[in-house]
Protein backbone atom coordinates (compact mmCIF):
# COMPACT_ATOMS: atom_id res chain seq x y z
CA UNK A 1 0.00 0.00 0.00
CA UNK A 2 2.93 2.31 0.56
CA UNK A 3 3.50 2.57 -3.39
CA UNK A 4 -0.17 3.23 -3.84
CA UNK A 5 0.01 5.75 -1.12
CA UNK A 6 3.27 7.52 -2.55
CA UNK A 7 1.63 7.51 -6.35
CA UNK A 8 -1.19 8.72 -5.01
CA UNK A 9 0.54 11.60 -3.21
CA UNK A 10 2.06 12.28 -6.08
CA UNK A 11 -1.04 12.58 -8.56
CA UNK A 12 -2.07 15.43 -6.01
CA UNK A 13 0.91 17.60 -6.11
CA UNK A 14 1.21 17.12 -9.28
CA UNK A 15 -2.05 17.75 -10.38
CA UNK A 16 -4.27 19.11 -7.79
CA UNK A 17 -3.00 21.91 -5.84
CA UNK A 18 -3.78 24.78 -7.02
CA UNK A 19 -2.08 28.03 -6.11
CA UNK A 20 -4.13 31.23 -6.05
CA UNK A 21 -7.03 33.03 -4.20
CA UNK A 22 -10.24 31.35 -3.88
CA UNK A 23 -13.38 31.28 -2.37
CA UNK A 24 -13.78 27.51 -0.54
CA UNK A 25 -17.54 25.99 -0.21
CA UNK A 26 -17.33 26.85 3.18
CA UNK A 27 -17.37 31.12 2.25
CA UNK A 28 -13.49 31.40 3.53
CA UNK A 29 -11.02 32.66 1.43
CA UNK A 30 -7.76 31.03 0.46
CA UNK A 31 -4.74 31.59 -1.23
CA UNK A 32 -4.31 27.90 -3.12
CA UNK A 33 -7.17 25.09 -3.33
CA UNK A 34 -6.76 21.41 -3.99
CA UNK A 35 -8.84 20.67 -6.60
CA UNK A 36 -8.81 16.69 -6.11
CA UNK A 37 -11.54 16.02 -8.76
CA UNK A 38 -8.72 16.43 -11.00
CA UNK A 39 -7.24 13.58 -9.53
CA UNK A 40 -10.35 11.36 -8.60
CA UNK A 41 -11.74 11.66 -12.23
CA UNK A 42 -8.76 10.48 -13.82
CA UNK A 43 -9.19 7.10 -14.60
CA UNK A 44 -5.36 5.73 -13.02
CA UNK A 45 -5.75 7.85 -10.14
CA UNK A 46 -8.94 6.80 -9.52
CA UNK A 47 -7.80 3.03 -8.86
CA UNK A 48 -5.49 4.77 -6.82
CA UNK A 49 -8.04 6.61 -4.51
CA UNK A 50 -9.74 3.64 -4.21
CA UNK A 51 -7.51 1.38 -3.00
CA UNK A 52 -5.70 4.13 -0.43
CA UNK A 53 -9.14 4.88 1.24
CA UNK A 54 -10.13 1.27 1.32
CA UNK A 55 -6.64 1.00 3.47
CA UNK A 56 -7.05 4.31 5.34
CA UNK A 57 -10.65 3.15 6.62
CA UNK A 58 -9.40 -1.04 6.97
CA UNK A 59 -10.14 -0.95 10.64
CA UNK A 60 -14.03 0.33 10.29
CA UNK A 61 -16.49 -1.87 9.46
CA UNK A 62 -19.43 -0.51 6.54
CA UNK A 63 -21.34 -2.10 4.33
CA UNK A 64 -21.95 1.15 2.08
CA UNK A 65 -19.85 4.68 1.54
CA UNK A 66 -20.35 7.63 0.22
CA UNK A 67 -21.52 11.41 0.97
CA UNK A 68 -22.27 15.15 -0.15
CA UNK A 69 -22.43 15.50 -3.78
CA UNK A 70 -20.10 16.36 -5.55
CA UNK A 71 -16.79 15.78 -3.84
CA UNK A 72 -17.89 12.70 -2.45
CA UNK A 73 -19.28 10.62 -5.58
CA UNK A 74 -15.69 10.10 -7.24
CA UNK A 75 -14.89 8.92 -4.38
CA UNK A 76 -17.31 6.77 -2.96
CA UNK A 77 -16.98 4.94 -6.58
CA UNK A 78 -13.90 4.40 -6.63
CA UNK A 79 -14.09 2.61 -2.96
CA UNK A 80 -16.68 0.82 -4.69
CA UNK A 81 -14.62 -0.34 -7.51
CA UNK A 82 -11.43 -0.89 -5.44
CA UNK A 83 -13.65 -2.73 -3.11
CA UNK A 84 -14.95 -5.92 -6.27
CA UNK A 85 -11.81 -5.57 -7.35
CA UNK A 86 -10.49 -7.28 -3.79
CA UNK A 87 -13.44 -9.77 -3.65
CA UNK A 88 -15.41 -7.70 -1.14
CA UNK A 89 -19.33 -6.10 -1.39
CA UNK A 90 -19.28 -2.21 -1.11
CA UNK A 91 -22.45 -0.23 -1.69
CA UNK A 92 -22.07 3.33 -3.00
CA UNK A 93 -24.48 6.65 -2.19
CA UNK A 94 -25.17 9.90 -3.45
CA UNK A 95 -26.46 12.17 -0.73
CA UNK A 96 -28.39 15.09 -2.49
CA UNK A 97 -28.01 18.95 -0.95
CA UNK A 98 -31.67 18.59 -1.01
CA UNK A 99 -34.60 16.40 -1.80
CA UNK A 100 -36.09 15.77 -5.01
CA UNK A 101 -38.72 17.74 -5.60
CA UNK A 102 -40.19 15.37 -8.41
CA UNK A 103 -39.71 11.39 -8.99
CA UNK A 104 -39.52 9.32 -5.44
CA UNK A 105 -38.04 12.35 -3.98
CA UNK A 106 -35.06 10.59 -2.39
CA UNK A 107 -31.96 12.82 -0.79
CA UNK A 108 -29.99 9.83 -0.48
CA UNK A 109 -29.80 7.67 -3.78
CA UNK A 110 -28.41 3.79 -4.15
CA UNK A 111 -29.39 1.34 -2.26
CA UNK A 112 -31.43 2.31 0.90
CA UNK A 113 -28.88 2.95 3.95
CA UNK A 114 -31.68 2.77 6.27
CA UNK A 115 -30.40 -0.14 8.91
CA UNK A 116 -26.63 -0.55 7.21
CA UNK A 117 -23.40 1.01 8.72
CA UNK A 118 -22.10 3.48 6.24
CA UNK A 119 -18.75 5.57 5.78
CA UNK A 120 -19.37 9.63 4.86
CA UNK A 121 -16.63 10.37 2.23
CA UNK A 122 -15.53 14.11 0.79
CA UNK A 123 -12.65 14.70 -1.02
CA UNK A 124 -11.01 17.35 1.27
CA UNK A 125 -12.31 18.87 3.78
CA UNK A 126 -11.81 22.43 5.54
CA UNK A 127 -14.49 22.95 8.49
CA UNK A 128 -16.69 19.33 7.71
CA UNK A 129 -19.95 21.58 6.79
CA UNK A 130 -20.33 19.10 3.61
CA UNK A 131 -19.51 15.92 5.36
CA UNK A 132 -20.97 16.89 8.50
CA UNK A 133 -24.64 17.79 6.24
CA UNK A 134 -24.03 14.36 4.98
CA UNK A 135 -24.06 12.73 7.96
CA UNK A 136 -26.77 14.47 9.13
CA UNK A 137 -28.92 13.22 6.14
CA UNK A 138 -27.76 9.64 6.77
CA UNK A 139 -28.98 9.39 10.47
CA UNK A 140 -32.20 11.16 9.66
CA UNK A 141 -32.52 8.33 6.79
CA UNK A 142 -32.03 5.42 9.51
CA UNK A 143 -28.02 4.40 8.39
CA UNK A 144 -25.68 4.46 11.02
CA UNK A 145 -22.46 6.10 10.11
CA UNK A 146 -19.25 4.50 11.56
CA UNK A 147 -16.86 7.38 10.76
CA UNK A 148 -16.05 10.47 8.35
CA UNK A 149 -13.09 9.58 6.01
CA UNK A 150 -11.44 12.29 3.19
CA UNK A 151 -7.99 12.23 0.90
CA UNK A 152 -6.84 15.20 2.05
CA UNK A 153 -7.54 16.96 5.92
CA UNK A 154 -7.89 20.75 5.27
CA UNK A 155 -8.83 21.29 9.00
CA UNK A 156 -11.88 19.73 9.90
CA UNK A 157 -10.96 17.20 11.96
CA UNK A 158 -12.01 18.94 15.00
CA UNK A 159 -15.48 19.65 14.41
CA UNK A 160 -15.98 15.73 12.81
CA UNK A 161 -14.61 14.49 16.29
CA UNK A 162 -16.60 16.87 18.13
CA UNK A 163 -19.27 15.05 17.05
CA UNK A 164 -18.09 11.65 18.53
CA UNK A 165 -17.04 10.55 14.95
CA UNK A 166 -13.95 8.54 13.97
CA UNK A 167 -12.28 10.87 11.33
CA UNK A 168 -9.24 9.25 9.13
CA UNK A 169 -7.58 11.00 6.76
CA UNK A 170 -4.66 9.74 3.80
CA UNK A 171 -3.17 13.03 3.88
CA UNK A 172 -3.11 16.05 5.87
CA UNK A 173 -1.45 19.28 5.03
CA UNK A 174 1.86 18.18 6.03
Amino acid sequence: MTDDRAALLAEITSKAVVHGAVTLSSGKRADWYIDLRRVTLSGPAARLVGRVMLDVTSDLDYAAVGGLTLGADPVATAMMHAATEQGRALNAFVVRKEGKAHGLQRRIEGPDVAGQRVLAVEDTSTTGQSVLTAVDALTEAGAAVVGVAVIVDRGARAAVEQRGMAYLAAYDLA
